[in-house]
């Protein structure tokens, strides 16, 4: 394969991320495993606040 796909799933509970985890383990797919708490919070606290900001109307074109 030489484009890779990129999948991004949001499982609704742990049931399901066992459910998809062992899905993946078994098909030997390669995948990361990751959530928002793995971001630096000073970092996740700047992209929501200039969020707001554009959502507020402080944003440039």
């Amino acid at each position: 394969m030489t484009n890779q796909d990129i999948l991004i799933v949001y499982p609704a509970s742990e049931e399901q991320v066992a459910v998809v985890r062992a899905f993946l383990e078994a098909r030997k797919i390669k995948f990361e495993y990751s959530n928002e708490e793995n971001y630096n919070s000073e970092f996740v606290a700047k992209i929501k606040k200039a969020r707001q900001d554009y959502n507020n109307g402080k944003g440039k074109i």
